[in-house]
């Protein structure tokens, strides 16, 4: 799946989280995390595990995570990818 315009998904209550994509010619994912010193790595497992499942290789990735659990995250990133890729 390729991105071929800007999409936003989420929200920036307690629990959820926003997800940013862009167009871009490698893959940069970005995280700010309320909890990003326990958990960062987790996100970026699961961003890039749903990345890897859409087929995305290359994009702007941008999260803005205020506590959200693995299922939103991935629910997240898969809408914002959807609608960037006009699917």
């Amino acid at each position: 799946m390729q991105i071929r315009c800007k999409a936003v998904a989420g929200t920036m209550q307690s629990s959820d989280l926003m997800v940013v994509v862009e167009p871009s010619d490698m893959l940069n994912v970005e995280i700010e995390s309320t909890v990003r010193k326990q958990f960062e790595h987790l996100i970026r497992a699961r961003i890039q595990t749903t990345l890897d499942q859409l087929g995305v290789s290359t994009g702007n990735i941008r999260v803005s995570d205020r506590g959200a659990l693995d299922y939103a995250i991935a629910a997240r990133i898969e809408t914002a990818i959807r609608r960037a890729s006009g699917e």
